[in-house]
């Protein structure tokens, strides 16, 4: 049973601040969260929201999926390999430091607009923080436990399997966090720039049409997915690997 926190007085809070600055100026500049409401129920109704929505999580899911399965790989390996971490921290740097959006141009000038460019957009925002957050977590692990399990005869693969990958799984999930959030930022700014459909291309129509209603919703759709994610699966999944840490 859920219990009560001041937490849950945060939404009802921002609610009734959007309410008192709404009062204050022209609907068509900021809506009432009521007439917001009533958008929803028109997309819904013809169906248009759940097309942005499914269009917005299949790229999601695709270049979020495949950036964890590289960001594994190579968080393992650099973990592991002096030589090639030393080898990856320059582009590891150089990738995390320029922000994803800003690679978006270039990929759609070269894969045109479409699916491919808004997955490849996402699997650069999510798998380098990945990749580095495990690769710090495999460098945590202490060489004792290393050592012991040496002694006692295991080899390089019963290494991996039963000490670096358990002792890793609280990084892991911290690194699925990070990478979900980052990119479902690069998802909504890539479908406002070069979409056709999706929760971002909602977004950036809205605001061409004047709709701020449409706008609005563009935005608590954004926030919802990523706070249910982040309550619901993440958050959830790290208390149950929290006794793996270690101290």
């Amino acid at each position: 049973m859920l219990k009560p926190t001041w937490g849950w007085a945060s939404l009802p809070f921002l609610l009734l601040i959007w309410i008192v600055a709404a009062s204050q100026v022209p609907s068509y500049v900021l809506p009432q969260p009521w007439t917001v409401a009533q958008e929803a129920v028109r997309w819904i109704g013809d169906g248009s929201l759940w097309k942005q929505f499914r269009a917005s999580m299949l790229a999601e899911l695709a270049g979020f999926c495949s950036a964890v399965v590289v960001a594994v790989l190579l968080g393992m390996a650099g973990g592991l390999s002096r030589q090639f971490r030393d080898f990856v921290a320059p582009l590891n740097s150089l990738f995390m430091a320029i922000p994803p959006i800003a690679w978006a141009p270039l990929i759609m000038i070269v894969f045109g607009l479409g699916f491919f460019s808004i997955v490849l957009v996402i699997f650069i925002a999510a798998m380098f923080p990945m990749a580095v957050t495990i690769q710090e977590g495999v460098q945590s692990i202490r060489g004792g436990e290393v050592r012991a399990a040496r002694t006692l005869g295991a080899n390089p693969w019963q290494l991996l399997a039963h000490i670096y990958l358990p002792a890793s799984l609280p990084f892991l999930t911290a690194a699925l966090r990070i990478g979900f959030s980052q990119g479902w930022r690069a998802l909504v700014a890539a479908e406002m720039i070069g979409a056709s459909q999706g929760i971002g291309w909602m977004v950036s129509m809205g605001g061409q049409i004047g709709n701020s209603s449409q706008v609005l919703l563009g935005i608590a759709l954004i926030g919802l997915m990523a706070w249910l994610m982040e309550s619901l699966v993440f958050r959830r999944i790290e208390r149950h690997y929290q006794a793996w840490r270690a101290d």
